[in-house]
């Protein structure tokens, strides 16, 4: 009898297993969390007819309200080339959806005690002491010139975690003397060592005084790598220990497995645009250094884990990972009457310490509440966390870089999730 119940057992956990593998949190119908199941349909319509456009070959869509799981589908292909569909448990290049990541790292170190927000980035890194400011001055002809200043300030771990750095992107700023300074020096996030990226950023002078001008840039990349200093090891190996070990997010890493590549999201072999192949970031091999804003992959189900650890207020299911002071703190706008380096940026958000802040229902053409945060990875990731509706909205594809077609699927999807609130 024993036996037969031991037998019994073993089949239902080999049935039952992958469903609670595929759960992230507690599911819900859509009306226990006030949200309607017809209204929700909105979400796959969308997607669908964007697959149907080829905008992208699949998606992945996590919804949260309240705790639990309202939606969660996938739709189209995982990867073009085979045909393969798209599965829940696929896996995307996350890119800048990386930054919340290392952005929380940063600040449990806070906690600790080990860091401060006030200190100077050369208390740790001191590589980038001394640097100086490219300032713009017009001639009596109109023409441009630039003039080389010492920075007023040092960057301090604030600037790093809110973009107040002066510290750039080279191959977005609208500043032409910095973004050749950045390509005659090779300052970028990846296929360079720790070491060789700080000594290249060393080279290259800052776009703004620190603490004066918002410019999304490789800061969070640097604060890898005071997060590396000040622990002692790679940015990689503590986020695993710290943060996706602690959490249950066993599907995020900087490097996959190869027991996990064929779940890897692929995009289209060409960007049907322009023709150019699209390439990706190879998550497959370790690369040279574990970039802190760009570099980690991952699944839906553990950035709704994740997310969901933000928006409960620092910790999930009994497990705390940092103070609901702290996440108050970051998701709070850090800008005030700091100017941006592109105006069109942020229109109706500030940015808190690692997220984009809302500060107004209104101003914005997109739908939202004060206080929501969040950010988007470069390959068509987003997410947002909305405190006010206790929601959670996850959209993972594998698309093209930066497009303006990916800015309006991010709005569509942002739609078709509010307009299902009841």
């Amino acid at each position: 009898m024993r036996a037969r119940v031991a037998l019994f057992v073993l089949v239902l956990v080999a049935f039952v297993a992958p469903a609670w593998a595929q759960q992230p949190l507690p599911a819900a119908k859509p009306e226990q969390v006030g949200m309607s199941s017809q209204r929700l349909e909105g979400v796959a319509q969308m997607l669908r007819a964007q697959i149907e456009r080829g905008r992208f070959p699949g998606a992945v869509v996590v919804v949260a309200r309240k705790g639990k799981i309202a939606y969660f589908e996938a739709f189209g292909q995982r990867d073009p080339q085979t045909g393969a569909p798209m599965t829940k448990d696929a896996i995307f290049r996350l890119y800048s959806m990386t930054k919340p990541f290392t952005s929380v790292a940063a600040m449990m170190l806070v906690e600790d005690g080990k860091l401060t927000l006030a200190d100077p980035v050369s208390k740790y890194l001191p590589q980038l002491a001394k640097l100086q400011v490219a300032v713009a001055k017009q001639d009596a002809d109109g023409k441009t010139n630039y003039t080389l200043v010492p920075a007023a300030s040092e960057i301090t771990i604030q600037d790093l975690l809110r973009h107040t750095s002066g510290i750039v992107y080279g191959q977005f700023t609208p500043n032409q003397y910095i973004k050749e300074a950045y390509a005659a020096n090779n300052v970028s996030w990846n296929d360079q060592t720790p070491e060789e990226q700080l000594e290249r950023l060393a080279k290259v002078p800052l776009a703004h005084q620190p603490g004066t001008v918002w410019e999304y840039s490789l800061s969070t990349d640097v604060l890898g790598r005071v997060i590396e200093k000040v622990s002692g090891t790679t940015l990689g190996a503590f986020l695993n220990e710290r943060l996706f070990a602690t959490l249950k997010m066993p599907d995020t890493s900087f490097v996959i497995p190869q027991s996990k590549v064929a779940r890897l999201a692929q995009p289209f072999a060409v960007d049907k645009a322009t023709g150019n192949p699209i390439k990706m970031l190879d998550v497959t091999v370790q690369q040279k250094n574990d970039a802190g804003g760009a570099g980690s992959a991952g699944t839906a189900a553990d950035y709704v884990r994740f997310s969901q650890m933000l928006l409960s207020g620092g910790q999930l299911n009994g497990v705390r990972l940092l103070g609901r002071a702290t996440v108050a703190y970051m998701t709070t706008d850090h800008l005030d009457t700091i100017k941006t380096a592109v105006p069109n940026a942020l229109v109706g958000y500030g940015f808190g310490l690692g997220f984009s802040v809302r500060k107004s229902d209104g101003v914005s053409n997109l739908i939202g509440s004060t206080g929501e945060y969040g950010w988007g990875g470069a390959a068509g990731t987003t997410f947002w966390i909305d405190p006010k509706e206790q929601l959670v909205a996850i959209l993972m594809t594998q698309t093209n870089f930066g497009t303006a077609a990916q800015r309006l699927d991010r709005g569509l999807f942002r739609h078709a999730v509010y307009q299902a609130l009841n």
